[in-house]
């Protein structure tokens, strides 16, 4: 993977500048140290000397702007060197060019500083492979590395192309493509990207891509891409430097004029320098393109930086990008007196014979819940309905209603899963052993949990109107766009419609369009600007996008909005304290007060300042008050409430098992419940009371927030309370439909409240890790 990072050309470019530096402020030093020695005719003469290179390096430039078709504002420091030399100011002029030269390197360091985080991405691409073919292990160029073959990774070294661990597992340190600090482990069958280093011992690999098509040669790509746009409002910016050289030459004329004295006109050449209009856009903006790629965000530029900082509209694609994509386990409804987990067992062991993601899915819940699997044989698929198979000598089928019931009308228990189905737009996979129906698999797509607060920083960022579009139903569309509050919701639209609802929104304001998939990259390119979810490999979305998210997290969006106006901010803050200060400095000279030297020296000050401040960009903006949480802090406390969902899955299951279950099942049914209750949610709330809260207290700027999460914790030790003392006043002949009913609303209030409670707590986790 070549690095083409700073070709020849930009190389020699620099040296040029160094080396014009270096004889500037090498005669005025020395010719400093003759006027002091009184050899004042010799210093006049070096600093002429010094001076001439400078000037014909800038008509140089100067003649390369007109080939191209520009006049660079580079004229002004041309004409004030020139016209300090024939007006006999040598030291005027070489104080110029000191700062002219200086400038240029300022300039190359704070663009470069901004481009570290970018430039560091490209430096540590992966040269050679350790490829093995049989018993040999040999180094090659990783160009050379095709797919199937065998790949040795050792420790500390970066994954050189896109592939699958083969053997062993490994610990994988992913921070360089999607931000995220912590090492990941990753076991055999696994997918492994290139780019990530290898932060555990050795292990194999099988590449899945070449070099030049895997994750690390597409970033390296986009790079490449960010680091050559030219956005429009630096390039408005030119353009109004521009045409402050006729203003100038006109104000340094008109002093001339009135004083009589060449040199007033002089200076006011000198001090009007244009660098502040020059330098702050871009500075600010690459220094932005930066933070974001420290988050994981990789802009492609200054264009779409700019883009986003007016964004007024967001439209999200659904599937994939505001929820998690491909089906989930939601919930398993049984057959009155079936086990759950048992109708899991038996859907998965003959779901292993099957490609298609939902098979893929139900294998992966039983697995996640350590569930045996057996080997399914004579198994028939039936494309659209189901799987039928033998298990254990029985016949097992797993599909829709219509291929395990038949023609018949489905049982009340099974009217009543498609019902609960339809409201959460799951789909239903019903098992049946032998022809007797145990129970249905509910399977649906999700919300990303952190969706709602990625919704919420959009709004706090500005952002006036947010839309979904997507090409799912209207039921299922319109339940997600509900949740979220959004503006409007636009369903059963296919890609070229997704690409109308883009033009129309652009038609009313700029628009912002986010997605995941290959047949969101119409939309997306269409947009004023748009954000591919990148990290999971999208390639035909990345291309197409002007924005790519390596971390799979929504609320980066959000971020890439603020960070984008926030440059855009300090760029046109520098620009106008920088013309401003500028044109102080001139009317200042215009009037005597600045001589030549003076100027010169006033106008690289100036130029400091606006460098330095374009260079805040590269920081997050300053928040006064407390400390920041760690992350690795945060994501702890969230690894806790992901404990928590099997509890809460099982509380969810009772609570439906209670519709229909008899006395002597209820009473087991309710007090399975209440242990659950008692010894995972009751010590997991009074924990956060006593010990986590009094930490977090300090993280956040108010108490107002944990003020309210307490209020929820007495809620929650409340219900617990009540159902215990009916769990514990049970019997099974005083159990009735009405005791029952009161239990499953207790169950069932506990299971939502402590999950809403939970997302809340982590957008205070976020916040206070946020600072």
């Amino acid at each position: 993977m070549a690095n083409d990072y700073e070709p020849d050309a930009l190389l020699s470019d620099r040296v040029v500048k160094r080396s014009l530096f270096v004889i500037a402020i090498g005669g005025l030093s020395l010719g400093l140290l003759l006027w002091i020695d009184g050899a004042e005719v010799w210093a006049h003469r070096l600093w002429a000397i010094a001076t001439i290179p400078v000037i014909i390096g800038l008509a140089v430039s100067i003649w390369r702007d007109l080939l191209a078709g520009s006049l660079g504002v580079d004229a002004v420091a041309f004409v004030s060197m020139s016209a300090a030399l024939l007006l006999g100011e040598p030291l005027a002029g070489v104080v110029i060019a000191v700062m002219y030269a200086g400038g240029n390197l300022l300039e190359d360091f704070a663009v470069s500083r901004a481009e570290r985080d970018l430039k560091s991405l490209v430096d540590r691409a992966p040269r050679l492979a350790h490829r093995r073919r049989g018993e040999i292990l040999e180094d090659v160029p990783i160009d050379k590395v095709g797919i199937g073959d065998k790949l040795v990774v050792r420790a500390g070294e970066v994954v050189p192309v896109d592939g699958i661990i083969a053997a062993e597992s490994a610990t994988l340190d992913e921070a360089a493509l999607t931000g995220e600090p912590v090492p990941v482990t990753r076991s055999i069958g696994d997918l492994v990207r290139s780019g990530t280093i290898n932060a555990g011992a050795t292990f194999e690999m099988k590449a899945n891509a070449t070099a030049g098509e895997s994750t690390y040669a597409g970033i390296i790509r986009l790079v490449t891409a960010a680091q050559t746009t030219k956005s429009p409002f630096i390039r408005l910016a030119d353009r109004y430097a521009l045409l402050l050289l006729p203003v100038t030459l006109v104000l340094a004329g008109a002093a001339w004029w009135f004083s009589g004295d060449p040199v007033r006109g002089l200076a006011v050449l000198v001090a009007s320098t244009p660098c502040p209009l020059i330098l702050a856009a871009p500075v600010a903006f690459i220094a932005g393109v930066s933070q974001a790629a420290r988050l994981g965000i990789l802009i492609k530029g200054g264009g779409p930086l700019e883009a986003l900082a007016r964004t007024h509209t967001v439209m999200f694609d659904k599937t994939g990008t505001l929820t998690v994509g491909g089906a989930r386990l939601v919930a398993i409804e049984t057959a009155p007196g079936e086990d759950p987990d048992e109708v899991l067992r038996l859907a998965a062991s003959l779901e292993q014979a099957s490609q298609h993601v939902v098979a893929a899915a139900i294998v992966s819940a039983a697995v996640a819940r350590g569930l045996r699997l057996d080997v399914p044989e004579q198994v028939r698929e039936t494309m659209g309905s189901g799987l039928e198979g033998i298990i254990g000598g029985r016949k097992i089928k797993a599909g829709s209603h219509h291929l395990v019931w038949g023609p018949g009308r489905p049982q009340a228990w099974a009217v009543r899963a498609l019902r609960r189905a339809s409201w959460r737009s799951a789909l239903t996979v019903f098992v049946s052993v032998d022809g007797h129906v145990l129970g249905a698999i509910l399977l649906g797509d999700e919300l990303r949990r952190e969706t709602p607060r990625a919704i919420q920083s959009l709004r706090t960022t500005g952002i006036r109107r947010i839309v979904m579009v997507t090409g799912d139903r209207a039921d299922s569309a319109e339940t997600i766009g509900s949740a979220l509050d959004l503006d409007a919701v636009l369903a059963d639209r296919e890609p070229s419609d997704k690409v109308d609802a883009v033009a129309f929104e652009q038609r009313q304001h700029p628009t912002l369009m986010v997605g995941d998939g290959i047949n969101d990259a119409p939309a997306l390119a269409a947009a004023d600007v748009g954000i591919a979810m990148g990290a999971r490999g999208a390639s035909a979305s990345s291309e197409a996008a002007d924005v790519v998210i390596l971390v799979d997290r929504l609320d980066r969006v959000g971020e890439a909005v603020a960070i984008a106006r926030r440059a855009h901010r300090i760029a046109l803050q520098s620009i106008l304290a920088g013309l401003s200060l500028s044109g102080i400095a001139m009317i200042a000279a215009a009037f005597g007060y600045l001589a030549p030297v003076a100027g010169a020296l006033t106008q690289e000050a100036i130029d400091v300042a606006v460098i330095l401040n374009a260079l805040r960009a590269l920081r997050p903006a300053w928040k006064p008050g407390h400390p920041s949480m760690q992350q690795s802090a945060a994501r702890a406390l969230q690894q806790v409430h992901h404990a928590l969902e099997a509890s809460l899955d099982r509380l969810r299951e009772i609570a439906d098992a209670l519709d229909d279950a008899k006395p002597e099942s209820a009473v087991a049914l309710i007090r399975e419940a209440s242990a659950i209750v008692n010894t995972k949610i009751v010590e997991h709330e009074r924990d956060d009371e006593g010990r986590i809260y009094p930490r977090l207290a300090k993280y956040l700027h108010d108490s107002h927030g944990l003020a309210a999460m307490s209020r929820a914790h007495r809620e929650i030790l409340h219900l617990a309370r009540l159902l215990s003392r009916l769990s514990d006043e049970l019997k099974v002949e005083d159990t009735d439909r009405y005791l029952i009913r009161d239990a499953q609303r207790m169950i069932e209030s506990l299971e939502s409240l402590v999950r809403i409670h939970n997302a809340q707590e982590e957008d205070i986790y976020e916040h206070a890790a946020a600072g």
